[in-house]
């Protein structure tokens, strides 16, 4: 049964990459492209680092899309990639024996992140739902569509049909949900220096300038101040 008032937690999640392919990018108007990509790996990491199962579909990637990112990959390189031709990965039956085996386990809220938000993304989601007991968790900022308007009244159609709209740090935490849980905590943390802009900037304020903690790097010597005579 569905109930959207159940976080998100490792056991309960699973999370599919929809189309993260350099020509859907290319056509991206409703996020920066550089951004997109830095939130779809940030994503694929927090997947790992919690072992949440994890679908990449790609649609026509000879003849039209091009490869998968490869900064995606590079995160689950064991990963099949499962092709298909249609707009709607929820037409696969590959794609849906693959989200099957994860909700035979509990696994029923299925995260999103995919290109177009307003085709791709779309048809999976209201498919996926209208066919299924799963739970769509979309999110938006790992997903992008040709226009901002694009992206924004597919995520509200969405929304209408009962798709829960997330982030994809929001997911992430989520996951986390208590700091007390150690075995996460130093991954958790890293990623956020990594991939959370600010966040991960305060992070390494407070560890050095807060709790007198050692630069996460090295570098040459601090030389000065010497003012010019």
């Amino acid at each position: 049964m569905s109930n959207k008032l159940q976080v998100l937690t490792p056991q309960n999640s699973q999370i599919i990459f929809i189309d993260q392919q350099p020509q859907m990018a290319f056509g991206v108007q409703s996020i920066d492209r550089q951004v997109l990509k830095n939130n779809v790996v940030g994503l694929a990491k927090a997947a790992k680092i919690f072992n949440i199962p994890t679908t990449i579909t790609t649609v026509e990637t000879d003849s039209f899309s091009g490869n998968t990112f490869p900064e995606l990959l590079a995160v689950v390189p064991g990963n099949d990639i499962l092709e298909r031709t249609s707009m709607n990965s929820w037409d696969d039956q590959n794609v849906r024996d693959a989200l099957a085996k994860h909700a035979a386990d509990g696994r029923k809220k299925i995260v999103v992140a995919g290109l177009w938000t307003e085709v791709c993304n779309t048809t999976f989601a209201l498919s996926c739902m209208n066919d299924t007991d799963y739970e769509i968790y979309m999110v938006a900022d790992a997903s992008g569509g040709t226009s901002v308007d694009a992206h924004k009244y597919a995520m509200d159609r969405m929304v209408q049909a009962g798709v829960v709209p997330v982030t994809w740090q929001q997911v992430l935490l989520e996951w986390q949900r208590d700091w007390a849980r150690k075995e996460t905590y130093d991954a958790v943390t890293s990623l956020v220096k990594e991939h959370s802009g600010a966040y991960g900037m305060g992070i390494d304020y407070a560890v050095t300038h807060v709790h007198g903690g050692a630069e996460r790097v090295s570098h040459g010597k601090r030389i000065g101040p010497n003012p010019a005579k």
